[in-house]
């Protein structure tokens, strides 16, 4: 059963999936791919929408991703609660927490992110 806090009307939810499998170039080599599909909603995954949004340099190495492919492990704490949902981020090596909200707040920040990291490599680039 899909859990009431995602079962609202999310409008971009139909155009994160349109855009399955699509691949965008970027500006200096950059590439993001895009996976979505619906999936019948669990303890992973309440909202019932499994993706995979990725962003890779000219080498094809993963530079960001928003996923939840795989349980998130986050560092032990003594008395800390465990999130059972799988939604996280990865920037290079760092893995962290990534609420969903909607599917509209996930291109959102995934777009945001890449134009961040884009002009960071810009900037880097005149630098060197």
């Amino acid at each position: 059963m899909a859990d009431p806090k995602y079962s609202k009307n999310d409008e971009a939810l139909e155009t994160l999936l349109l855009l399955d499998g699509e691949i965008f170039p970027m500006d200096n080599g950059f590439w993001t791919k895009i996976e979505a599909c619906r999936v019948e909603p669990n303890k992973h995954i309440p909202h019932g929408v499994k993706y995979s949004l990725t962003l890779h340099d000219k080498n094809n190495t993963r530079i960001l991703g928003f996923d939840n492919a795989h349980a998130y492990k986050p560092k032990k704490k003594r008395y800390g609660a465990q999130k059972i949902t799988w939604d996280h981020k990865h920037k290079r090596e760092k893995v962290s927490p990534y609420e969903y909200e909607s599917a509209s707040q996930l291109l959102e920040d995934f777009w945001a992110a890449v134009e961040h990291i884009i002009k960071e490599a810009k900037l880097w680039q005149v630098r060197s």
